[in-house]
């Protein structure tokens, strides 16, 4: 994954004990807020457990969530909002901004910057939550430009989580062989996915989002350059050499942009894991089969179209100028007589060899 896919850094967050002493006044109350307490601790201990899979980060996720709606959800029929919302103040850092926290006193607030996390845990652990995140609209403070929870960088992170979905399928078709033409279609629109995804943050401030940009930009080209690998050997099949020779042409455009790009995200400073895209045998198998495809077209139309040849040295300006048409005959002899006979070319009868060879192995001719 260090290789391959760039990841911001998860979200920190304040400790919170969730200790109300004198406002939790039963047994049962002062219980639920110690399993809060707990539940929290465990499921932020999980973010960082290299052992954590789906299946533990689900349970820890759910229980938690299901025990902090009861500082949001209001009981029963009613239509007034829970009185517990604004008991508790929490700070969480952003991705993006560094460790400055932002604070907020609504579990509204908690609830989505750990769904947040959840999520991105999920697509550092290469898989895909599905489903956006409803809650947002739902806070009073409303969000700040470039901070997690903005509209741009959750869309962002979405579109991003749709091309590595599409990833997995194009690395597994061209595993089992499938047709160019599918694989090329494929490329392209994850190329556009992370297009889209680059756009999304276009109007963020560089020094937050330079270097997640970079890498959206790299895979963008990578992806283009699969595209037109893929569409050309597709053209090739068809006998369209030629085009398939300007197809495989623009492919090798956008690898060598891919690869100064990965130079280039690879000196950018910001924040998240950097990813080594270049040295990932993915990366470095598509160099190789444009290079080969490309001769592979260029052997074929070689063997297709013939060209006169150049103008010979011999004839200049002068040469022409040497002659003078107003000295030919008057009579053009250029027309042939009625009596001249045009001779069909005798080839030559080609005898036979003694012995013939055919798949490199002698084939006696009798």
């Amino acid at each position: 994954m260090t290789h391959w896919f760039h990841r911001n850094p998860l979200k920190a967050t304040a400790p919170v004990s969730f200790n109300y002493y004198g406002v939790a006044t039963t047994p049962a109350a002062t219980k639920v807020c110690n399993d809060l307490r707990l539940s929290r601790t465990r499921l932020l201990e999980l973010f960082t457990d290299s052992s954590c899979n789906p299946e533990m980060m689900k349970n820890a996720a759910d229980l938690y969530f299901s025990l902090l709606q009861g500082f949001i959800l209001s009981l029963g029929d009613s239509s007034q909002e829970c009185k517990l919302r604004y008991i508790q103040n929490f700070k969480w850092t952003d991705t993006l901004q560094g460790q400055v926290p932002s604070a907020q006193q609504d579990a509204v607030f908690e609830l989505v910057s750990m769904g947040f996390n959840v999520a991105l845990w999920y697509t550092k652990y290469a898989s895909r939550l599905a489903g956006k995140e409803d809650h947002i609209p739902k806070l009073i403070t409303p969000v700040e430009k470039g901070r997690d929870l903005e509209a741009r960088l959750i869309d962002s992170y979405i579109i991003q989580c749709q091309a590595e979905a599409q990833e997995v399928t194009i690395a597994r078709a061209i595993e089992l062989k499938h047709n160019p033409g599918l694989i090329a279609a494929l490329a392209y629109e994850t190329a556009n996915f992370y297009q889209k995804a680059d756009q999304t943050l276009s109007s963020l401030d560089p020094a937050y989002a330079g270097k997640w940009r970079k890498y959206l930009n790299l895979k963008s080209c990578f992806y283009m350059a699969y595209a037109y690998c893929y569409h050309g050997q597709t053209l090739l099949a068809s006998d369209k050499c030629g085009e398939a020779i300007r197809s495989l042409q623009e492919s090798e455009k956008f690898f060598a942009k891919a690869e100064a790009l990965c130079k280039e995200y690879g000196e950018t400073k910001g924040p998240g894991t950097t990813a080594k895209p270049s040295g990932h045998l993915f990366f470095r198998k598509l160099g190789s089969l444009i290079k080969n495809t490309l001769e592979k077209c260029q052997r074929e139309n070689g063997f297709m179209a013939w060209h006169f040849p150049a103008l010979n040295a011999h004839w200049t300006p002068e040469t022409v100028a040497a002659f003078d048409l107003t000295k030919r005959p008057k009579e053009d002899t250029a027309k042939p007589k009625p009596d001249e006979e045009v001779k069909p070319l005798k080839e030559p009868d080609i005898k036979p060899q003694k012995d013939m060879y055919f798949s490199g192995g002698p084939l006696q001719h009798k």
